[in-house]
């Protein structure tokens, strides 16, 4: 695993981990924002990356991400917790993914649904925490 000591992504947002922005409290209604790179030669989005996936170039600059995406894939894990909780992967709407976790009954998040990064963050693991933008449609449930 990568751990950075000093990246410019850090540096840029004086945030520990450097991939969770908190905006300034003055700005009212305003959440937290994700950071991520895009490939200036590509143009490939990525989260947390050292190189781009696609053409291996590192001339890599930080964007901040609008916090709306799709869920593309999730799991409920019943194990080190208390009670189940769900892990998802996001696909945000700049293109990269990202691991999370979406509030709401576990075994209620599916595939396609639309989520919206919310204010809390996962306090345990340090993992953003996203919840639904609306209910979607299911003909059979």
């Amino acid at each position: 695993m990568y751990h950075h000591s000093g990246s410019f992504a850090q540096q840029a947002t004086g945030s520990a981990a450097g991939v969770l922005d908190h905006r300034p409290a003055g700005r009212a209604g305003e959440a937290e924002t994700i950071l991520f790179q895009r490939c200036t030669w590509c143009g490939t989005a990525m989260y947390h990356r050292l190189l781009c996936p696609v053409c291996q170039g590192s001339d890599l600059r930080t964007e901040r991400s609008e916090g709306v995406g799709t869920v593309r894939h999730s799991t409920v894990v019943h194990r080190n917790t208390p009670a189940a909780r769900n892990v998802s992967l996001i696909e945000m709407a700049e293109g990269f993914v990202i691991r999370g976790r979406v509030m709401g009954p576990p075994i209620g998040i599916h595939s396609g649904d639309r989520v919206r990064l919310s204010t809390a963050k996962d306090p345990v693991r340090g993992e953003p925490v996203f919840q639904l933008v609306d209910e979607p449609y299911r003909a059979w449930t």
